[in-house]
């Protein structure tokens, strides 16, 4: 875009009244020079339209409505002046000061009809009118956030700054959309225009999800009595906002979404888990995905990505052997712990060709791994799950699974353990190798 758009309020008015007052004295005349003879003299020059606004700014000194006064004298004079611009800027950061919204607001539609590609100052008329509450002012809001929104939409990546990347240019600009699609949503559902609203309310969470467009959305819902529909907003705003949010105050927004809960159940049984259900939906949304394994129903259908860089693992390859499989996450407590235990009972079968150790990281967010990798520096062969975890119905972490020679499991555990771990995997592993194979017609038979 071609400059970033920031919250109305009155610093927008860019220009002060030294800026104004120094280009009233750039278009006044130079230094005058000396007096000629008095047989010479000539009648005294009138004033010129600069130095007329010279003189109104310099007689108002430092009181605003003083200045108000005279630059509006000053516009009845020179009604044409090309400095109209400054001059309604002054007027408008001056009328703010006096807290004359009225004044504040027809000043700043003035200076939008004069500078409409101003999207500063056509924001701050936006705010004044909406401030204002009356339908018309309203409907001309709400005209001016359509034109901000076509702005920000129409915007190219050659208007960006040199010092702005287009990763963060592309960030700001759908922020941009996101703050002016809430802010007309609320125009439109001021103005009783409740389909309108909606539209821009779930455009506004579509472009990235919010707690404010959640919000909204779920109080819609909330007037049209679909009081499930209003608890999934709800809970989707009360996961979305934080402590320091001002525009979504979790204590007001958990009010809302018990109340309608009760409504749509008679009771808040439940609630914890829709709300728990929201959150891992919200933080599920956000993570990496992949498409591999897709629809797949065996285990030797599965081929895992490697976790550091390099050639992925086909389950297939391990037929007709044992398969270890640790599932872990980094964000996991027990898993490190477990790590070393794993990482043991995995040295002492490192002589059996017939068994093969892996272990599976479940995070949702991947990029946490390569850290975690440098730190742990784990020594058995490191996989993404790419959807293992979901074929075991994997829920708990650490889990350990031990694959017997025809794909079978053959032992599980859940969680840390206890000082058994060792001696309860070591013995299902030996079980599974000792086990005779039963394997189908085209796997390939285990090592003699």
């Amino acid at each position: 875009m071609g400059r970033r758009l920031h919250p109305p309020c009155a610093v927008l008015v860019a220009l002060c009244f030294c800026v104004l007052t120094a280009a009233a004295l750039a278009a006044s005349p130079g230094p005058v020079a000396q007096s000629p003879p008095a047989s010479h003299k000539k009648q005294p020059r009138a004033s010129s339209p600069a130095e007329e606004l010279q003189k109104t700014i310099a007689d108002a000194g430092n009181d605003r409505a003083a200045l108000v006064r005279n630059l509006e004298a000053y516009l009845r004079t020179y009604p044409e002046a090309p400095q109209r611009p400054q001059i309604y800027r002054a007027l408008v950061e001056a009328c703010l000061q006096l807290r004359d919204a009225p004044r504040a607001t027809d000043y700043a539609e003035r200076l939008v009809a004069l500078t409409p590609d101003d999207m500063s100052i056509t924001l701050l008329a936006i705010q004044l009118l909406e401030r204002s509450g009356d339908e018309a002012a309203l409907r001309r809001a709400l005209s001016y956030s359509s034109r901000v929104l076509d702005y920000i939409r129409n915007s190219s990546i050659d208007e960006k700054s040199p010092r702005v990347s287009p990763e963060e240019w592309q960030t700001e600009k759908k922020r941009d959309q996101m703050n002016i699609l809430l802010l007309r949503g609320r125009l439109e559902t001021k103005l009783h225009d409740s389909a309108a609203a909606r539209k821009d309310f779930s455009a506004c969470y579509a472009l990235l999800p919010n707690a404010p467009a959640a919000l909204h959305l779920g109080e819609l819902d909330e007037l049209a009595s679909d009081y499930d529909s209003a608890a999934g907003h709800y809970a989707q705003a009360f996961v979305l906002s934080d402590s320091s949010s001002r525009s979504a105050d979790r204590r007001d927004i958990r009010r809302k979404l018990g109340n309608v809960w009760r409504l749509a159940h008679g009771s808040e049984a439940g609630l914890g888990d829709f709300i728990l259900h929201s959150y891992d939906a919200l933080a599920g949304s956000s993570a990496p995905k992949t498409a591999m394994n897709a629809g797949a129903k065996d285990p030797y259908d599965f081929v895992l990505r490697s976790a550091p860089p390099g050639p992925s693992v086909t389950l297939a390859d391990f037929k007709g052997r044992v398969l270890v499989v640790n599932f872990w996450a980094t964000w996991c407590g027990p898993c490190r712990a477990l790590e070393p235990l794993y990482e043991r009972v995995a040295a002492h079968f490192s002589e059996q060709h017939d068994v093969h150790f892996l272990a599976a990281d479940c995070d949702e967010d991947e990029s946490l791994v390569p850290a975690y990798l440098d730190e742990v520096k784990p020594k058995t062969a490191v996989v993404f799950s790419d959807g293992l975890d979901a074929l075991f119905s994997v829920d708990s972490y650490p889990s350990v699974i031990v694959l017997d020679r025809s794909g079978k499991v053959a032992f599980r555990s859940s969680g840390f353990g206890d000082d058994r771990f060792e001696q309860d995997l070591s013995s299902a592993i030996a079980l599974a190798l000792a086990a005779p194979p039963h394997l189908s017609p085209t796997a390939p038979q285990p090592a003699p």
